[in-house]
């Protein structure tokens, strides 16, 4: 079927076959399919993850809050492999009725708690550490300003253009364009914020570049969704390319972007993470050598 062979039905049924690459983790309902418990690590924060964007996000605050001397902040990093249906298992859904990474569960008080959505955890960490997130309300309500813009408008990049240019059954010309023009507006507006700031809330580094930059900083000095940086010109936004390099040179970002990896460099795949001496002696290298 072409795009314009489509005409909408009256009533909306689901084609399992019709969803792309991801067709087999998606489905119009909630709920799990298997029971399965989560484990829990010694550590008070377990993380149930993979290291997608919104996943990194996560583990490189866990990481720089570690870096910084909270030691209060460590942490178990669980694989949840999405390929898998792992997000799906009873366990996980408690912690995520959801059924998207990443989900914590804070075992630090008298009761375990629960936090999902990525920029959630991302806030309740800087809350209870006191990091990454200023006190000073004006500069505060900045770094909020770009954590929830990033919330926002990553699903275009990534459920957007990421989807109709790389993984949708046959490309579509309306779509790709639509998502193509939408995200180049948004590199344009983060070019312009970071031609006058070292980072996106001025001069401090924060949760907000932490959640931005597995984004639409990947895209514009790594690349994604296959010749995605070509395609956008990515690379030529010139400000978000030095804050992206600036970001990722940082030794806590890079631990941070290897836990709860599953493809790629098996040297930088840290499965899971359960201490800091992992990434020296457990990373899958290391396992399978």
């Amino acid at each position: 079927m072409s795009q314009d062979d489509y005409t909408p039905p009256k009533v909306w049924t689901w084609d399992q076959e019709s969803g792309g690459r991801f067709a087999s983790i998606n489905r119009p309902i909630s709920g799990a399919t298997h029971d399965k418990d989560l484990p829990v690590g010694k550590h008070p924060h377990q993380l149930y993850s993979l290291a997608t964007p919104n996943g990194q996000k996560v583990t490189i605050l866990f990481e720089e809050l570690l870096a910084a001397g909270h030691s209060d902040a460590e942490y178990d990093a669980w694989l949840i492999n999405i390929g898998d249906g792992d997000q799906f298992g009873s366990g996980f859904v408690e912690a995520n009725p959801n059924s998207k990474i990443p989900a914590m569960v804070d075992h630090s008080g008298d009761a375990p708690l629960r936090v999902f959505e990525s920029g959630n955890i991302l806030f309740y960490l800087a809350e209870k550490f006191g990091a990454f997130l200023p006190n000073d309300h004006r500069a505060r309500t900045e770094a909020m300003n770009w954590l929830f813009w990033l919330q926002g408008s990553a699903p275009y990049l990534g459920g957007g253009f990421g989807h109709f240019y790389a993984y949708a059954p046959f490309k579509m010309e309306y779509p790709i364009n639509r998502f193509a023009m939408e995200v180049k507006r948004q590199l344009d507006v983060l070019d312009k914020q970071l031609e006058k700031n070292e980072f996106l809330a001025g001069s401090d580094y924060s949760i907000a570049d932490m959640a931005t930059a597995p984004w639409y900083g990947r895209m514009a000095t790594e690349g994604a969704y296959e010749e995605g940086k070509t395609f956008l010109q990515a690379g030529d936004y010139k400000h978000v390319v030095r804050w992206a390099e600036t970001i990722f040179a940082r030794p806590a970002v890079q631990r941070g972007r290897m836990v709860n990896a599953a493809s790629g460099d098996p040297s930088k795949q840290l499965r899971e993470r359960h201490d800091a001496s992992d990434f020296e002696t457990k990373t899958q290298d290391k396992l399978e050598g």
